[in-house]
């Protein structure tokens, strides 16, 4: 069968009717894509199978399939083509690691492919030295994909939910550094910034670094975590963030937003940890 190639995304939704069929033959036979690019799009997370109500992502090619579970294919040339970069182990804390997590990479992926997320490249190649047992990866909180900076991953249940309990506790202490547009005027002691979002409470600390070429560089702490907080309270004092397409102007130098510490108690050892980026990875 020749190959295929759809100019708009497609999505594809089959019920498996024959015994001891795989899901390469059943996509290949429907799609009339090559099995080559089938097999690229299971393992990129394209691919979704149902069963008895419970949905996951199937890359295996050849998984036998039971008859009657539905299978989904979500294709899109563009979003499998994608490359996603390198995140960089900044701690590891045995039940649950902390990562550098580029501007543009994912926190998670969506239903047409999870590559380009930190969670399924962190699956694929940030595991344990050899030898080592290979680790789950559960996703404890979210960075905007624009932003860049730490982000915690939890390598079991357990630790995902007790991690999970300190963000919604308000016990994980969060940092940002922004550059904002024009001369921000903070007084020395710093701004507290606590205009509802959504109609939830939300509550910003802004302090001034300084100030250069007609923009400001903040350090920003959070103790809420609503969507766009910090983006959205700058913006609503008349600072957006540099590069915030959003809320402000896009720049060629992307979104400059940046989560550069994190301090919490481990709730697996009790201890005090304090994580905080080398400087030569903090904004300049």
């Amino acid at each position: 069968m020749s190959d295929t190639s759809f100019e708009i995304p497609q999505k594809f939704e089959f019920t498996v009717t024959q015994a001891e069929q795989t899901a390469l033959d059943l996509l290949a036979e429907g799609t009339g894509l090559s099995k080559q690019r089938i097999k690229d799009a299971m393992n990129k997370g394209a691919v979704w199978w149902t069963l008895k109500g419970k949905t996951l992502r199937l890359r295996r090619a050849t998984k036998v399939l039971y008859k009657g579970s539905k299978i989904q294919f979500f294709y899109d040339e563009q979003v499998l083509a994608r490359k996603p970069e390198s995140a960089n182990l900044i701690y590891d804390g045995g039940n649950y690691s902390i990562w550098f997590k580029p501007a543009g990479m994912l926190s998670q992926g969506s239903q047409w492919g999870d590559h380009c997320s930190i969670l399924r490249w962190v699956e694929v190649n940030g595991q344990p030295n050899e030898g080592q047992r290979q680790r789950e990866c559960f996703l404890v909180h979210r960075l905007d994909a624009d932003a860049m900076g730490l982000i915690i991953l939890a390598h079991d249940s357990q630790s995902a939910a007790k991690l999970s309990t300190l963000f919604q506790a308000r016990d994980m202490r969060k940092f940002y550094q922004a550059w904002v547009v024009d001369d921000c005027d903070v007084p020395t002691t710093g701004l507290t910034l606590n205009e509802e979002l959504d109609g939830k409470s939300a509550t910003t600390h802004i302090k001034k670094i300084r100030v250069e070429n007609n923009k400001t560089l903040l350090d920003v702490h959070i103790e809420t975590g609503r969507k766009h907080q910090i983006r959205r309270h700058l913006a609503n004092i008349g600072h957006p963030i540099v590069g915030d397409k959003l809320y402000g102007t896009k720049s060629p130098s992307g979104l400059q937003l940046l989560a550069y510490r994190l301090e919490f108690v481990c709730p697996n050892t009790k201890q005090p940890v304090i994580v905080e980026l080398p400087q030569e990875l903090q904004l300049k």
